[in-house]
């Protein structure tokens, strides 16, 4: 399709979560910021939508949907990015699709833009979920395999005038402004150390989710997590179980959060997960993620999997080589994956130098015995620490809790239940903090939505907030110890908001 020299038209699947057009220079992949000599271009807003239902999925390209408006192609949405697709229509089709769908947004661009040529014009998308194609006027201009993290393009010669005249073209300087934090991370035996200091982390998981919205970015759904972290007196997460956007580690390094930055990893399970094919892959996809986040401070660890088949034999070399290319991306950072194999049996912890634990006991078997758990606990962290001479962190562990249910004495599901198992989670814990247990973090920060099954009644309910950010009756538990334990260790977290880095733990 023809458009003219200041007009971008782009089209592109699965899913769009934000993006931007910038003027950039040749280097690499930072954060879009403006400055003196850099202009920035958001394309958040409404663009056109339509889902491929044909029976292959495949009817947009078959039809070269990319070489016409979108709106010729049959009947589109308004389809505000960023945003979940699922959560925003009332066609159930939509609420579980696989397959393509079609964005489209027409873009006027600044003259100079298209004009001068010394300026270079780089489309970035900031997160597509899971493989993405983009046609800028009708050309295939970028594609790219995996969500949460960004890719670009340089489209110069897409959207510029070219002039048969020759032209002088000048050097022409650059300014980009990046936040600097300054601060050391080391593991030992039975310690992680910040600045040389122990640190224990006390924290949550969280997930990208919220209603509505779904994973789109939110300023104030952002900003308000982050007041509730400040109140609950937490001092780390982890990004369960995928990379997040890149403005929540800005935070992160602004109010002085510890980060456990995890790939989406998540579900290898099976023999063939675990191939050649997979492990380039996995590599390709750490190189990204380091590569975006490798200047945050606030980024102490990466965390290469989830909860991975890693008592498999193949899982042996297969994150053997995963962390050893990790650690060769980044030589400053520990490197770990979460697991919940047997001790004894898992290949892949010999190559990982904090130990992060899984556990539910009392939830997914022993039900209701609460009695049980310290000795559970305890157990295991004494093996986990006896065969690998680790620390240890406890990285998920909590309970179901539906809202408003109460039972007295406690039963599964009522917010007492909740309660009562974090309560003797934490008595187990304390048995071992300060001698090689490094950390906690409770699953999780907030209800989420899931995939509809029997087991779920609309999502899974672990959080200690609501979907929408309501305390329930284990949060002001968790405030309790948490601020406990901040006034004991030397990284007492201040409740006032930081200018850049000041009072975090990274000056």
């Amino acid at each position: 399709m023809v458009r003219g020299p200041a007009g971008a038209w782009a089209a592109l699947g699965p899913l769009l979560w934000g993006c931007a057009l910038a003027l950039a220079l040749p280097g690499g992949m930072l954060y879009p910021r403006e400055s003196p000599s850099r202009e920035r271009k958001s394309l958040d807003g409404l663009w056109s939508f339509r889902a491929d239902f044909s029976d292959n999925r495949r009817r947009g390209f078959e039809e070269q949907w990319y070489r016409r408006p979108l709106r010729e192609s049959g009947p589109t949405l308004d389809m505000p990015v960023p945003s979940s697709f699922n959560d925003i229509g009332q066609d159930w089709r939509l609420r579980h699709f696989v397959g393509w769908v079609w964005y489209e947004r027409e873009v006027t661009l600044p003259e100079r833009w298209t004009q001068d040529l010394r300026t270079r014009v780089v489309l970035r998308i900031g997160s597509a979920h899971s493989y993405a194609i983009v046609w800028v006027n009708g050309v295939d201009t970028l594609e790219h395999e995996g969500g949460y993290l960004p890719f670009e393009a340089d489209i110069s010669s897409l959207v510029q005038v070219r002039l048969t005249a020759p032209t002088s073209v000048g050097p022409v300087s650059d300014v980009y402004t990046l936040p600097v934090g300054i601060r050391t991370v080391a593991v030992t035996e039975s310690q992680f150390l910040i600045n040389g200091k122990p640190f224990y982390f006390h924290g949550v998981n969280k997930h990208e989710d919220a209603d509505i919205r779904g994973k789109g970015f939110d300023w104030p759904l952002l900003v308000k997590d982050f007041n509730l972290l400040l109140w609950l007196g937490a001092n780390a997460f982890r990004t369960s179980h995928y990379p997040y956007a890149e403005e929540v580690l800005q935070m992160c390094d602004r109010y002085g959060i510890v980060v456990i930055d995890e790939c989406p990893a998540v579900g290898l399970v099976l023999p063939q997960h675990f191939s050649n094919t997979s492990m380039n892959h996995h590599m390709r996809v750490m190189e990204e993620l380091v590569r975006r986040d490798k200047n945050h401070p606030a980024v102490v660890m990466w965390s290469v999997a989830n909860e991975p088949a890693s008592y498999l034999e193949s899982a042996g070399y297969y994150f053997k080589m995963v962390i050893t290319h990790t650690k060769a991306l980044d030589p400053s950072r520990p490197v770990t994956f979460v697991t919940n194999a047997n001790y004894a049996a898992d290949k892949g912890a010999p190559y990982v130098d904090v130990i992060c634990v899984n556990s539910y006991y009392s939830w997914y078997h022993d039900y209701g015995h609460l009695e049980l758990i310290q000795l559970q606990l305890g157990t295991q962290f004494e093996n986990w620490y006896k065969t690998y001479h680790k620390p240890i962190i406890q990285s998920e562990y909590g309970a179901e809790t539906i809202i408003g249910f109460h039972q007295d004495p406690p039963l599964m599901f009522s917010e007492e239940y909740q309660r009562a198992l974090l309560e003797q989670y934490h008595l187990g814990l304390d048995q071992k903090r300060g001698k090689y247990v490094v950390g906690e973090l409770v699953w999780n920060f907030a209800d989420f939505m899931t995939n509809q099954s029997p087991q779920r009644m609309l999502g899974n309910k672990k959080g200690i907030f609501t979907r929408q950010r309501q305390p329930k009756t284990a949060a002001f538990l968790l405030r309790e110890r948490y601020w406990k334990i901040a006034n004991e260790t030397r990284y007492p977290r201040s409740a006032a908001k930081s200018q850049c880095l000041e009072n975090s733990p990274f000056t």
